[in-house]
C-alpha cells in the first residue's frame, strides 16, 4: 500500500507519537520530526543540520550508537534503551531502534532512528519497586554533581553514610539511591522516621519484641533491624533519636548483635545503616543531646546536601522534572512556566527546598488550564504583593533587583561556560536554559 501522492511523508512522520530522525553518512540530522523536538526539548528548525550527537545527547552516543554498526551492516538495530539528556538538562530514559535508509539502488545514503520517552513507564516500576538510583537525583550544581560522582563507590563500600541536609532537600531519595547501588540492592530497603515515634514505641519498633514482653505482647513482633537483614536501614531524624536508644543503637553499630524486647539472647544483625538528620549533630554533641561516640560511629561517610536556595541553577531542571511528572501523572500537556514564574521561583528562598518546588507545581497543575504555568496559577503566598510589599520567604535585597538579577544570570553562565570549555550549548544544556538566553544575557552583561 503506498501514501496518496497528495499526502507528505513528513506531515506523516509528524503525526506519530514517536520521536523519529534522520540523518546522512556525515552524521548530519536531515529530518527531526515534532515529537522528537519535544522528547529532546529542541525545535526541529534548530535540529536540522547538527551533527546527531550535538543534539541527541543519549547515554548510547559514547560507544553504544545503535545508528553505527546499522550503517556499517546495512542491518536495523532494536530496542536498545539508555537516557537522552534534554535540551533543559533533564535525563530521561528512551527505547530507540535504527535502521539503515537506502536509494533507489539499494545503496546505504543514512540511517532512521525512532525512539520514544520511556518516563511514565520508569516512574510506574519506581513506584511498584521503590527503586530510585543516581539518575534520579537531578541537578546542575557543581557541588551536588561531585557528590553523585563519588555517590557509586560509597554506596558499593560497606561503611555507615550519615546524610546531612534540610527538611525536604532529598536525604531520603539519597539513601534509596545509596541503597540501588549497593551489593545489598536485592535485599530490603526499610526507612524509620526517629521523630515520629516516642522513644518506648520507636525501641520496640526498631528492635521488636517477644511475646509477653509487657501486657499486650501477645506473640513475637520483628523489629525493623529484622526487616531490613541483609539490606539497609535507613534512620531519618536520627538527631531526634532519645539518648537510651542512641546507647542500644551504638551497641549495633558496634557490635553487630542487638536484643529484642523482652529477648534473653542476642541477635546478629547483618545490616547498613544510612542515618540523616537536619539538625547540626556536631553542636548536639557539644551540647550533650547526642551521643559522641555513636556520632563518630555514623559519621564515617558524610554527605552534605545543600539547600535548594543555595542551588539555583537546579529550579529550571527540577521545574521541568515536576511538570513533566504531572502530565504523566494528570493526563495534562503543560510545557512550561513563564518567565515572571522563572523569576518569581529565583527570587523565593524555599524554606522547603525540593519538596515545596514540587508541591507548587502541583499546586499550579491544579489552576493551569493551558499549556503555560502563569503568575496567577501560584499559590497566593508567591504572588507579588498588591501593594507592593515584598512576597513571603523572599531573598534579601542586594541593590537594584533586576540589576543584581542579571549579574546573577551572568556569573551562572561564565561559570558553566567555564565548565563547558566556552561551549555555548554546552553551558546553556546545563543550566536548563537555550542557547539565545545565553547569548542574551552575556550582552545584556557586556560580554560577546
Amino acid at each position: 500500500m503506498r501514501l496518496p501522492r497528495d499526502i507528505p511523508l513528513e506531515s506523516v512522520l509528524d503525526s506519530v507519537a514517536e520521536g523519529i530522525f534522520t540523518v546522512d553518512l556525515d552524521w548530519n540530522i536531515t529530518f527531526f520530526n515534532q515529537a522528537a523536538g519535544e522528547i529532546t526539548g529542541i525545535p526541529p528548525d534548530e535540529a536540522v543540520g547538527q551533527k546527531c550527537w550535538e543534539i541527541f545527547a543519549s547515554s548510547v552516543c559514547d560507544g553504544a550508537c545503535p545508528m553505527r554498526p546499522c550503517l556499517k551492516s546495512g542491518l536495523a538495530v532494536r530496542n536498545k534503551s539508555g537516557f537522552l539528556l534534554r535540551a533543559d538538562g533533564e535525563k530521561i530514559p528512551i527505547g530507540l531502534s535504527s535502521s539503515p535508509l537506502r536509494d533507489k539502488d539499494g545503496k546505504v545514503v543514512g540511517g532512521v532512528e525512532s525512539f520514544r520517552d520511556l518516563t511514565p513507564i520508569h516512574q510506574l516500576m519506581q513506584k511498584v519497586e521503590e527503586r530510585y538510583s543516581v539518575e534520579d537525583i537531578r541537578t546542575n550544581n557543581p557541588h551536588m554533581i561531585r557528590t553523585l560522582q563519588i555517590l557509586p563507590p560509597i554506596a558499593q563500600s560497606s561503611s555507615t553514610v550519615l546524610l546531612l541536609g534540610e527538611s525536604g532537600t532529598g536525604k531520603e531519595l539519597f539513601a534509596r539511591a545509596i541503597h540501588t547501588q549497593s551489593l545489598r540492592r536485592d535485599k530490603p530497603f526499610v526507612a524509620v522516621n526517629c521523630g515520629a515515634l516516642p522513644g518506648e514505641l520507636l525501641e520496640s519498633e526498631l528492635f521488636g519484641y517477644k511475646a509477653g514482653a509487657f501486657t499486650d505482647a501477645r506473640k513475637d513482633k520483628p523489629g525493623r533491624v529484622e526487616l531490613a537483614q541483609g539490606g539497609t536501614l535507613f534512620l531519618d531524624e536520627i538527631g531526634d533519636m532519645p539518648q537510651p536508644l542512641q546507647v542500644k543503637l551504638l551497641r549495633v553499630l558496634q557490635e553487630k548483635v542487638y536484643e529484642p524486647l523482652g529477648g534473653v539472647r542476642p541477635v546478629a544483625a547483618d545490616v547498613r545503616f544510612v542515618a540523616a538528620t537536619n539538625r547540626d549533630l556536631e553542636v548536639m554533641v557539644e551540647k550533650g543531646g547526642f551521643r559522641q561516640d555513636l556520632f563518630f560511629r555514623l559519621n564515617v561517610v558524610r554527605i552534605d546536601i545543600p539547600p535548594l536556595r543555595e542551588r539555583p541553577e537546579d529550579i529550571p531542571l527540577l521545574v521541568s522534572h515536576f511538570i513533566r511528572q504531572q502530565n504523566s501523572l494528570k493526563g495534562k500537556n503543560i510545557r512550561a512556566v513563564s518567565e515572571n514564574v522563572h523569576q518569581i521561583l529565583f527570587r523565593h528562598a524555599f524554606p522547603g527546598n525540593v519538596r515545596e518546588l514540587e508541591n507548587i507545581v502541583e499546586y499550579a497543575f491544579i489552576l493551569c488550564p493551558g499549556e503555560m504555568i502563569h503568575t496567577e496559577h501560584l499559590p497566593e503566598y508567591l504572588k507579588p504583593q498588591a501593594r507592593g510589599e515584598p512576597a513571603a520567604h523572599s531573598r534579601p535585597a542586594e541593590g537594584s533587583g533586576s540589576v543584581d538579577m542579571l549579574g546573577r544570570k551572568r556569573q551562572a553562565v561564565l561559570e558553566a561556560l567555564k565548565r563547558n570549555r566556552g561551549n555555548k550549548s554546552a553551558a546553556a544544556r546545563e543550566l536548563g536554559i537555550s542557547r539565545d538566553t545565553v547569548r542574551r544575557i552575556l550582552q545584556r552583561g557586556g560580554a560577546k
